[in-house]
């Protein structure tokens, strides 16, 4: 972001500084996925750990990743 942030105060091209903001989604968006996946089954274990039923816990894997999209 830093990188992003002077290209903006250089005046840089405005493609350029798009091309760059898409690079940092795309990679943010994989990070998300990654951590998501990592820890779906953890999230799972603890919901049932916590006293919630299978669908519940279900749910809150969907909810999980519907918010990391």
């Amino acid at each position: 972001m830093r990188g992003v942030i002077k290209m903006i105060e250089e005046g840089q091209d405005c493609k350029s500084v798009i091309t760059q903001l898409s690079a940092i989604r795309t990679s943010i968006d994989r990070a998300m996925g990654i951590i998501v996946a990592e820890n779906l089954v953890e999230c799972v274990a603890e919901s049932m750990n916590e006293g919630l039923s299978n669908q519940e816990s279900i749910q809150e894997a969907i909810d999980l990743l519907v918010k990391s999209r």
